[in-house]
């Protein structure tokens, strides 16, 4: 306790989970984890769904597995308990708590996944291609430090706007960075679900290691494509402007549902408050934030972005054009990571 009983400024969580087999699919191949990792608990048990941050943070991850019959649940399972296993035993154990280090050990824990269920699926025929994305968002001080693998992903909602703070691996989102496609064109898209990387397919796997200052009162969601593929961002907000996280979480799986169901849907939504943390300023930027870690021996890089052709007149053939010349150049590399 501090002179004349002042306490120290904190940062409060608050975080709610659930995960639904959707209106088409048999089994779920989901899964998630929400961990306090300074008490090392991994749980949606009430002290972790109300906690003070400690000094080894918070970590929210979400992983949506493929490779059909039950090597996707194998995938995602094995990669949510690998990269918390790994925080656990050796970002946990670190002397010292900075950024760079919690971003290192964040990254060389979805690289071990990565590594794991490659290994797996070699040792087991059956579950040849087996694969998962992941999104991970870790929460430490006033940061989040955000690991991206594949086309799931985490928003920052603040003062009733939400914002993608990841970037899809995806050949869509290849598109639309160079420019050939609209988010809306893509939204539409026949090949909107072909991503271009995965945990396991291959032995090295590029991560996309982002960052983004949070402040008081901030809700992160991080969901799997069942979700993102039927709500938009705005939809997203207004859901989660209740103070409840249960009922938020409840009203945007029911809403996927609502519109067809068409895949499994997880969500995770942590609000961020406290008085350890800065009120938000107006205008300031979120977005997705490439995190520069200090070693360059490690192959985690984002993916390269596609630059495109010249800028094209405006035509739908032009478009259509585009897609089929990317789509055949990576159909072959992609096949084996459509999500199904």
């Amino acid at each position: 306790m501090s002179l004349f009983g002042s306490k120290k400024p904190s940062v409060h969580v608050s975080v709610f989970a659930r995960t639904d087999v959707g209106q088409q699919r048999d089994h779920n191949e989901d899964s998630f984890l929400v961990a306090d990792l300074t008490r090392q608990n991994a749980s949606l048990l009430p002290e972790v769904r109300n906690h003070e941050l400690g000094p080894k943070g918070t970590l929210l991850m979400v992983a949506d597995g493929m490779g059909g019959a039950a090597a996707g649940e194998v995938a995602s399972e094995m990669a949510t308990q690998i990269v918390y296993e790994h925080l656990a035993t050796h970002w946990v154990n670190d002397k010292e708590d900075t950024p760079q280090q919690f971003a290192f050990r964040l990254r060389e824990a979805v690289e071990g996944a990565n590594t794991q269920i490659h290994e797996h699926a070699k040792k087991n025929p059956d579950r040849r291609g087996m694969g998962t994305t992941t999104t991970d968002v870790g929460i430490l001080g006033d940061y989040l430090f955000l690991t991206q693998v594949g086309d799931s992903r985490a928003y920052l909602v603040r003062k009733g706007d939400a914002t993608q703070i990841t970037k899809d691996q995806s050949l869509m989102q290849r598109l639309i960075d160079a420019g050939e496609m609209t988010e809306e064109e893509a939204e539409q898209s026949e090949r909107k679900n072909i991503i271009l990387q995965a945990l396991g397919p291959d032995p090295r796997v590029r991560v996309d290691l982002t960052h983004q200052p949070i402040r008081r009162g901030d809700t992160v969601v991080v969901c799997s494509d069942g979700l993102s593929g039927l709500v938009n961002k705005d939809e997203i907000a207004k859901a989660v402007s209740t103070e409840d996280l249960v009922a938020a979480c409840g009203s945007l799986i029911d809403l996927a549902n609502e519109r067809g169901g068409n895949d499994n849907i997880t969500a995770i939504v942590a609000r961020i408050d406290g008085d350890g943390l800065e009120e938000s300023e107006d205008k300031e930027p979120v977005g997705h934030e490439v995190y520069p870690l200090l070693d360059t021996e490690s192959d985690t890089e984002p993916v390269p972005v596609y630059k495109g052709s010249d800028p094209p007149s405006p035509s739908n053939n032009n478009t259509q054009m585009m897609i089929a010349a990317l789509a055949s150049a990576v159909i072959m590399a992609a096949a084996m990571l459509v999500a199904v």
